[in-house]
């Protein structure tokens, strides 16, 4: 099979993801909430949590929302997972605030460019 993509792995994963989505009747934020209590449990990595660090904020998800679900799996997964987990939460956390930073200025940088040519 021949892949015609520059990022056949992450596109694959879109569509996995997209699928589920279609095919569950849960609300936006109980979705965010069982797959971060899923991605706990098998011990995942931050990267995979900074894939729902978007769509948790579009879920109005707060993380005291995130914090109650490690308190609820905790004594079925265990404390080294949910601990594990949330040091994982707080990497993907800070770095979603560092892009959001970085961002933020390449546009302020951008339009004060833009004015100093006006």
């Amino acid at each position: 099979m021949a892949t015609t993509s520059d990022a056949p792995v992450l596109e694959t994963l879109a569509a996995m993801t997209m699928d589920s989505i279609e095919r569950c009747n849960m609300d936006d934020a109980t979705l965010i909430l069982t797959r971060i209590a899923a991605l706990a449990a098998m011990d995942a990595p931050a990267i995979s949590y900074l894939a729902h660090v978007d769509p948790a904020l579009k879920a109005n998800l707060t993380l005291e929302h995130v914090q109650d679900v490690l308190v609820a799996i905790a004594p079925v997964v265990g404390t080294a997972r949910v601990m594990a987990a949330a040091g994982h939460i707080t990497e993907a956390l800070g770095f979603a605030v560092a892009v959001a930073e970085s961002d933020a200025e390449a546009m302020a940088s951008a339009d004060a460019k833009r004015r100093g040519k006006s």
